[in-house]
């Protein structure tokens, strides 16, 4: 696998991670989801929230508009049709970016505009640590969700190339409009 399919399909996986996430937790009422719950972030709700601030502060940057995160309201979507059309916006344009990347370009530097100061980083260590932080956070709803009447949702599916774990990902898939071939070329 080059530098390349791997970065295009950590992009493939977050979408559908948070696709998958954000499925059940629509089934939650507001008051649900901004329930007080044990976390980073005190509810549901903040800690989507927090994922789509963050994806829209660092995939900014990777676009080369950056963003302040101080600029960002800490909860711009409390309603969760709101949070998940802006959370599919900013994964496709994370997917657009990772599937236009070049290897010369993974070494480039980016700047994210931090409150006080700006940060320089290579593109390859943005993205892994983007990646990282939703995985973080994502898994913090998931447990949140076992608190609830609504069963969190299987996340790890998306690697595996086995026939029974391609089946298990084929309905989002096609909600999505992905395509394994594209995804692992």
């Amino acid at each position: 696998m080059t530098a390349i399919t791997y970065f295009r399909a950590q992009a493939y996986n977050n979408a559908w991670s948070n696709y998958r996430l954000l499925t059940p937790c629509k089934k939650l009422s507001g008051d649900e989801l901004a329930a007080t719950r044990t976390g980073f972030f005190p509810s549901i709700i903040h800690t989507l929230n927090h994922i789509l601030t963050v994806d829209w502060l660092y995939v900014g940057a990777l676009e080369g508009r950056g963003v302040k995160y101080a600029d960002i309201e800490e909860i711009p979507c409390p309603a969760i049709a709101d949070l998940e059309r802006e959370q599919r916006t900013v994964d496709r344009r994370l997917l657009a970016l990772c599937d236009a990347l070049n290897d010369a370009q993974l070494a480039e530097s980016i700047d994210i505009i931090r409150d006080d100061w700006v940060q320089t980083e290579r593109k390859d260590r943005t993205l892994l640590h983007l990646f990282q932080h939703q995985i973080h956070h994502r898994g913090q709803v998931h447990a949140m969700l076992s608190g609830t009447g609504v069963a969190p949702p299987q996340l790890d599916e998306f690697f595996m190339g086995h026939e029974r774990e391609h089946a298990l990902r084929t309905e989002d898939f096609a909600a999505l409009d992905f395509d394994e071939e594209v995804i692992w070329r």
